[in-house]
């Protein structure tokens, strides 16, 4: 509700493009109902991708990173999201959903819910989970070839789950690198991506118009 009445561009966690197109479609009408535009507030989902010449060459990218996580650390960033400790618990056994209970502050976390929907869909072994949340803390992990990663922003782009992107690169700067030399110019094949900036700023490429001030005075009239 906040956002629907302030925000300008709403970065969001989303796993799956149902999910995805849920809340857009949902902050969509809340900023309609309180008589902004739609087109100025702009959702932006995260994506981490993962990219390869092959999909093989992708996944084991992906696998590198994921041996490189610190269960310690990781367990605790995992405690501070869902208030569970699982410090006492196989890392290869299943996730103990009943540890985790979505009454309370947590409960209304988005972040919070993100994390649970990967328990319930995806039934993960603790150690499957800390390596989703490792790296892009709950967002769209992606791994794949340039054009595999185009066709899934374009997939959720044309199907009413974002307006953009926030590029999240696993590594830097070579993750964001191949990104802007591999995905970016299939994006502008398709018609989906600047060629050129037309301004200087973030709200100029975002192509948003500047409010008006709320402490802007009327001017008065000359006499």
């Amino acid at each position: 509700s906040f956002a629907s009445r302030y925000a300008e561009a709403i970065f969001t966690a989303h796993q799956t493009l149902g999910n995805a197109q849920e809340f857009y479609a949902d902050i969509k009408a809340r900023v309609r109902s309180v008589g902004r535009n739609p087109d100025h507030v702009k959702v932006l989902p995260g994506i981490s991708p993962f990219i390869g010449s092959t999909e093989a060459e992708a996944r084991a990218l992906h696998d590198e990173f994921n041996e490189l996580t610190q269960p310690e650390y990781s367990l605790d960033q995992l405690r501070r999201i869902v208030d569970a400790d699982l410090s006492g618990y196989d890392l290869d056994g299943p996730f103990p959903r009943e540890l985790i209970r979505v009454e309370g502050e947590r409960g209304a976390s988005s972040r919070f819910h993100v994390v649970l929907d990967i328990i319930e869909r995806e039934n993960p072994t603790i150690r499957q989970l800390l390596h989703r949340l490792a790296g892009a803390r709950g967002h769209w992990v992606q791994a794949g070839t340039p054009e595999q990663i185009a066709d899934n922003i374009q997939e959720w782009f044309d199907n009413g789950a974002a307006d953009g992107f926030n590029v999240m690169p696993p590594y830097l700067q070579g993750g964001f690198d191949v990104f802007a030399e591999e995905v970016v110019p299939i994006l502008r094949r398709r018609g989906l991506f600047r060629h050129d900036y037309e301004g200087a700023t973030l709200r100029d490429h975002f192509g948003l118009p500047r409010p008006e001030s709320i402490f802007s005075q009327p001017q008065k009239a000359s006499a």
